[in-house]
């Protein structure tokens, strides 16, 4: 594909991408406002956001697996109409059910977005040409998800809109998604008369995951640590994990190949992932809550703020990515980038309620040059080293244990948080004579409304809350230190000059695969004039299978 070719079909896939990501982030300042206006519980708020992330993190092997037996247009063009009806319903919503079933199906669309964005530009854009990219694509990301609670924030602070509009301002980027893609990204169809499903593998990965991740977002909250709930669900995820491995080792067409697993870049990449998740999210989920407490910002103010973070990401993953396909090297940004992440977390560990913004800017700047450095390029590193046939697998798996990582680390971190400000509020009641004060507050577990408390204990909640982020980024900082580890000891290889599409030509031709089982219904290219030619592609026109 020709340049142009290749930035037209982009355009489509980060409209999907951004839509994919405003989804799980646009809700995080409107949740309150949502909750009492449908006059629901503190459990239906957890719900709320538990059941999108359950929905999108399961579903990312299923949709990854799909989309190396299917057409892959076809596979984003469905799931962003499923996230256009899952909007739909949740903006009409008027009760707290209908709320939670629509949540669901937008989560399982924007796991399809998140899988098969970088599913497809790996199908059409060598690995060599890829990081620029990719660079993109990570800005696109870091946008999506600091930009979100900022747009939410703005519709309920505006009395035209409501909270009603955090739902339907993705669909308009959906649709146009949709037509973008019809009209600019071309896809070979590949029938395939042997293509199976595991469905029985799918049901018990999906059960197994959601177990867990039940278990990690409402321990703490919902019920303890150390409860029966703990065991039955600890218990019951682990066995299904179990019988979901056993079967994928059996079936022909795993949703999960395990094979996968021995490609030592593949294996050091999900770990780097999973670690990444842990750290990046986990970490920064809090930062917004930070500025409003701790520093007394408002939403739209605190939105703002995280500004400093989305530019380094923005900057280091545009410019890495220009460099890796002008070079070829990878290998150094990823150690790069997790040094700098350490460096980044580990500088935020000493804020906290008399912190200025210059600093705290600073900051985070050097953390989002990291993972601008880092998490994109992961991938990249993946999809270079595996058969053309797993590219949907390989990056569907380091997509799905990065969320996983993500869901692990804010729900860890989030009780982490919520008993070392109890603690603090505590030590600063009794300190400041408060004892009774003290420990109605430390106990009661709600986010304080900093507008109705009176100054001395307005002081020590903006306290305990500074001293509790900066724990949680310490906390996170030796995970970032065991994501250099893995990507240390990743071998670099030299990035494939020819795209997935390409490579599949290749492999079946090598294989001896009839014409008849791997056709090609359409060019691979949008248009029919010359396409730019590359080390080892010979220039030749569209790759056909067969």
């Amino acid at each position: 594909m020709t340049e142009r070719q290749i930035l037209q079909a982009m355009s489509g896939l980060m409209a999907g991408m951004f839509v994919a990501i405003l989804a799980g982030t646009v809700v995080a300042n409107a949740l309150p406002r949502i909750i009492a206006d449908l006059g629901a519980s503190q459990s239906a708020y957890t719900w709320v956001v538990v059941s999108e992330l359950l929905a999108m993190t399961a579903t990312v092997p299923l949709w990854g697996k799909l989309s190396d037996l299917y057409n892959k247009k076809l596979l984003l063009q469905l799931s962003l109409g499923m996230f256009v009806v899952g909007s739909l319903l949740a903006g009409f919503s008027h009760g707290v059910e209908l709320l939670i079933f629509s949540r669901v199906v937008q989560g399982i669309g924007a796991g399809g977005l998140t899988a098969l964005a970088q599913v497809v530009m790996a199908a059409v854009i060598p690995p060599r040409r890829l990081g620029k990219y990719a660079g993109i694509f990570g800005a696109v990301f870091a946008v999506g998800t600091v930009a979100g609670p900022l747009i939410g924030g703005v519709m309920v602070d505006t009395s035209w809109l409501g909270w009603r509009w955090c739902f339907f301002i993705g669909v308009p980027f959906a649709l146009l998604a949709i037509v973008l893609l019809q009209r600019t990204l071309k896809l070979p169809t590949v029938r395939r008369r042997d293509a199976k499903i595991d469905y029985l593998g799918a049901f018990l990965l999906v059960a197994g995951v959601c177990a867990l991740l039940i278990w990690v977002s409402l321990a703490g909250n919902s019920f303890d640590w150390a409860s029966w709930q703990t065991a039955a669900l600890t218990g019951g995820g682990v066995l299904l994990l179990a019988a979901a491995v056993w079967v994928e080792a059996r079936v022909p067409e795993p949703i999960i190949p395990l094979t996968i697993f021995r490609n030592r870049t593949v294996t050091l990449t999900t770990v780097a992932s999973l670690l990444v998740g842990v750290a990046m999210f986990g970490g920064t989920v809090f930062l917004s809550q930070y500025f409003q407490v701790s520093l007394g910002k408002s939403p739209t103010v605190a939105g703002l703020m995280s500004l400093p973070m989305i530019l380094g990401l923005l900057v280091s993953s545009t410019i890495a990515g220009q460099i890796i396909s002008a070079t070829g090297r990878w290998k150094v940004y990823l150690v790069a980038g997790a040094v700098v992440m350490a460096a980044g977390l580990a500088l935020l560990s000493t804020i906290d309620a008399d912190t200025g913004f210059g600093l705290l800017s600073l900051y985070m700047a050097v953390l989002g040059i990291g993972v601008g450095l880092l998490m994109q390029n992961l991938v990249l590193a993946a999809q270079n080293d595996v058969p053309a046939a797993e590219l949907g697998a390989a990056t569907s798996v380091l997509s799905f244990f990065r969320s996983m990582g993500g869901t692990v680390g804010t729900s860890v971190l989030g009780a982490i948080l919520a008993n070392r400000v109890a603690s603090e509020m505590t030590k600063g009641f009794e300190e400041g004579g408060m004892a009774t004060a003290g420990g109605g507050a430390a106990g009661h577990g709600a986010v304080p409304d900093m507008s109705t408390l009176p100054e001395p204990v307005r002081a020590v909640v903006e306290h305990a809350y500074g001293v509790a982020t900066a724990d949680l980024f310490l906390i996170a900082t030796p995970f970032a230190l065991l994501a250099l580890v893995a990507v240390v000891f990743i071998k670099e290889k030299p990035l494939k000059t020819t795209s997935g599409m390409e490579r599949l030509a290749e492999e079946a031709a090598a294989a001896g695969t009839p014409a008849a089982d791997a056709a090609v219904a359409e060019p691979a290219t949008a248009g029919t004039g010359p396409r730019e030619g590359g080390p080892g592609d010979g220039g030749t026109e569209a790759a056909r299978v067969g």
